[in-house]
């Protein structure tokens, strides 16, 4: 099957437990995809990007290729292994050395030679020379291209990727654009390695436009330090798609929410929990650009990960570190159970990643007795429940029925664009400025903090510093007063935004000379207190011992 305008599609399929899964995450590149000694651990298709002799790819990690299966999850891995075929540009038929052809192998053949795309038969755990021997007896089932490999070790992964590439279809356009802005942009950078250009400095800080209240330092407000921040946050990439991933408890209907999504059967569904096991990606045309979707496997509760199967700890640490990819997770709720402490958990975590969060309360449908204000008490009760999501937007969705289920995306990529906000320094201090006015920060043990000067020092999430004095005495309560007053007008739906509080140096102007014949110089920095005993002492004043001597002789 062609794939018209995109990257081309190289399945690797085959029985259970020959080593795909492996094969899978040597070609990638990294352990995208659960792998145990044991069948039918993978279930799902999973979709890797691949890169060989210039040549991309997107792979795709199958469950075992079985006639008849009595398992019905098992009836749906053969439906999803299938619709890997139909789509697949290029087949990988894995079979396995130490077993030999099997009646198995022989089955899945059968089903593969009604493919239309080439098949490229991999014989793995050909891990010697004997091996490699035997490997020629897969000759048999009728395909030229045979090759003897080890995954494990990484042993004639080359040449069958040799062969893959040579098998692929003609470039796109696309591509070819796409290659051709990476060699302008390599060799603008030789230039500018080389000394012939000068590099363009992103952002002309706004910094310097205004002077920070009561003669704020001038290490913190140079326009060199603006430049940088600037710099640092103009540095964010825009051009990747936004990752959504979609988290929750096990059975919460992330699956179905993904399928509804998509218009089709792209993960399997049921309901037995754990099902899903592995973190999925796929992409999805959004506008004039697409959105990368991650349905994730369900999160257990920490005893219920210690005790359990080793896929389910692989699971459950998959689902997050794809939080931790992700820009933004959309958190699924069971409207019957209610936010649970597991719940909670899960959010707490999303926060502290700094990645945006939407809440999609999900069967709805299976609500009893809905009037005009139920889901108004479901929002209340959340926000009671858990003041710390008071940012996130909440939406009552049904995945079964797809109620306001293109809702969610629209939130995500509202959220994904409020994670990437960006608010001038002038403006900022505007704000802080009057913040303050309205309400000083509270004294703490006798300190008061003051502040200076605010500015944004990076997005994803935003993040502000703030120059104070006394900046580790700000209380908690003024902080959250802050985050509040930024929100009030800035926004940031659906965001964690961070505040960091620094303290303000001292600065000491260099010295110059004085009519007098002598240099003198002046520190910026809080004066003494009246009745300190740090007194300036010299001719025109004695010190303390001197005075004491004094008026002892007197």
């Amino acid at each position: 099957m062609a794939s018209a305008g995109l990257v081309p599609i190289v399945a690797i399929v085959g029985r259970p437990n020959v080593g795909k899964s492996t094969l899978f995450n040597r070609i990638v590149g990294s352990r995208a995809a659960i792998v145990e000694d044991r069948a039918r651990t993978t279930r799902d298709r999973m979709y890797g990007l691949a890169d060989w002799n210039g040549r991309r790819f997107m792979l795709v990690d199958t469950g075992g290729l079985e006639v008849d299966p009595r398992d019905p999850i098992e009836a749906r891995v053969q439906d999803q292994a299938r619709l890997a075929i139909a789509e697949a540009d290029v087949i990988l038929f894995v079979v396995e050395a130490i077993t030999g052809l099997t009646p198995a192998d022989e089955e899945a053949a059968a089903i593969l030679r009604r493919a239309n795309a080439p098949v490229l038969v991999a014989v793995n755990k050909s891990d010697n020379p004997k091996r490699e021997l035997e490997a020629a007896e897969f000759y048999a089932l009728g395909w030229e291209h045979t090759f003897p490999i080890a995954a494990v070790h990484g042993r004639g992964v080359a040449d069958l990727l040799d062969e893959v590439v040579l098998a692929l279809p003609p470039e796109s356009d696309q591509e070819l654009a796409r290659k051709q802005r990476l060699e302008e942009a390599d060799a603008f950078s030789r230039e500018v390695e080389s000394g012939r250009l000068e590099p363009v400095i992103a952002g002309e800080g706004d910094a310097g436009d205004e002077d920070a209240e009561d003669g704020a330092d001038a290490d913190d407000i140079t326009d060199e330090s603006a430049r940088k921040w600037d710099a640092m946050i103009a540095a964010e990439s825009d051009d990747e798609p936004p990752a959504i991933a979609l988290v929750g408890r096990p059975n919460v209907g992330k699956s179905s929410l993904l399928n509804a999504l998509l218009g089709q059967e792209r993960m399997i569904v049921s309901d037995i929990p754990g099902t899903t096991r592995d973190a999925i990606d796929t992409r999805l045309p959004w506008g004039r650009t697409e959105i990368v979707l991650i349905d994730t496997a369900g999160i257990r509760r920490r005893g219920r990960v210690a005790g359990g199967a080793d896929a389910d700890k692989f699971s459950t640490l998959r689902s997050f570190r794809a939080i931790s990819r992700a820009d933004v997770a959309v958190l699924l709720i069971d409207a019957v159970d209610g936010l649970t402490a597991q719940d909670m958990h899960i959010a707490g975590f999303v926060v502290d990643e700094g990645r945006g969060l939407v809440i999609a309360v999900n069967k709805w449908d299976a609500v009893e007795e809905k009037t005009g204000t139920t889901f108004d008490q479901y929002v209340e009760w959340i926000r009671h429940e858990a003041p710390f999501l008071d940012f996130a937007p909440i939406v009552s969705i049904s995945a079964k029925t797809g109620l306001r289920v293109p809702r969610i995306l629209e939130l995500a990529v509202d959220v994904w664009a409020e994670r990437r906000r960006r608010v001038s320094t002038g403006e900022l201090n505007r704000i802080v400025g009057d913040a303050t006015a309205r309400q000083e920060p509270p004294a703490v043990k006798g300190k008061r903090p003051k502040l200076f000067y605010a500015t944004q020092v990076a997005v994803a999430p935003p993040t502000f510093v703030f120059f104070a004095r006394e900046a580790g005495s700000v209380h908690f309560s003024y902080r959250r007063y802050l985050e509040n007053r930024l929100r009030d007008v800035f926004g940031f739906l659906g965001t964690p935004i961070r505040l960091v509080f620094r303290e303000r140096a001292t600065v000491r102007l260099p010295r110059r000379s004085t009519p007098g014949g002598r240099k003198g110089g002046k520190a910026i920095g809080r004066a003494p207190e009246r009745g300190s005993d740090a007194r300036p002492s010299g001719k025109g004043r004695p010190s303390g011992a001197k005075t004491a001597r004094a008026t002892r002789r007197g």
